[in-house]
């Protein structure tokens, strides 16, 4: 049977269900602002924010993003590390896991004083909050997908007397591509809350959004907080996009991207 191909993007299937949504939030943010303004600040009010100001905010969420994608390259690479590790012995498994565990139930909101403390007001303690964010769903992701190879195709590779590296690098690493992408689609958006996180507990802090959204909220400037509320919108937006663009293409083989 032939797969069925993904709709194009221009297919009114694909975006017309977004922009009613779009619409109906719009909408209900009108009607509750219009009788709490105290509560959401209008629409309008948050687009001459953006438009007023567009350097101010281009320039915090740049910040923002340097810190997220910082973290994020260096949680991502080090729990592949950590998950080939453990894929290949026991022992290590048994040792590491309950860490990974203990570390992610534990609030990064409650960490994120303690290394600012520790690392300074600058990016690097910034950059780790990040990390430990999207550690944890990048681990467990790849060693489930490093571990989920059919018993039978690895039987063969080692019937051909295929080497521990062959196994990992021709077996293992593209039966586990799926389960990474999945994980990065979560934390890729993920990675701007770590950031944020870090900027509100860094009481020295002279930049980005969470540092804007921190100090506008000390003034009542609600229309301040939602419009950099809506930049971190916007950049998750854009972060998932990019990631879903190239699982596709990397994943163009699997059955994930027919369907």
């Amino acid at each position: 049977m032939t797969p069925r191909r993904r709709p194009s993007a221009l297919h009114p299937r694909v975006w017309l269900p977004s922009v009613v949504a779009l619409l109906a939030a719009g909408l209900l943010w009108a009607r509750v602002a219009r009788g709490n303004p105290y509560v959401l600040p209008p629409l309008g009010a948050v687009g001459a924010q953006l438009v007023g100001e567009p350097l101010l905010y281009l320039a915090n969420a740049w910040t923002t993003l340097s810190e997220a994608l910082l973290g994020l390259a260096l949680g991502a690479l080090a729990a592949v590390a950590v998950a080939v590790a453990v894929s290949e012995s026991v022992l290590l498994r048994r040792a590491v896991m309950p860490l990974a565990v203990v570390l992610n139930v534990t609030p990064v909101v409650a960490i994120a004083p303690a290394l600012i403390v520790a690392f300074g007001f600058g990016i690097l303690p910034k950059v780790l909050v990040a990390a430990l964010t999207t550690f944890f769903p990048v681990l467990m992701n790849t060693v489930t997908g490093l571990r989920s190879v059919p018993r039978g195709v690895l039987q063969v590779f080692r019937t051909v007397h295929a080497s521990r590296w062959d196994v990992l690098l021709r077996l293992r690493f593209p039966s586990a591509l799926p389960f990474v992408f999945a994980a990065l689609r979560v934390v890729f958006p993920l990675s701007l809350v770590g950031a944020i996180v870090a900027e509100f507990s860094a009481a020295g802090a002279t930049a980005g959004l969470g540092t804007l959204i921190k100090v506008a909220a000390g003034n009542s400037q609600l229309d301040r907080v939602f419009a950099s509320i809506a930049c971190l919108a916007l950049m998750g937006v854009l972060l998932l996009a990019a990631v879903t663009a190239v699982e596709r293409r990397v994943l163009s083989w699997h059955a994930s991207q027919t369907r």
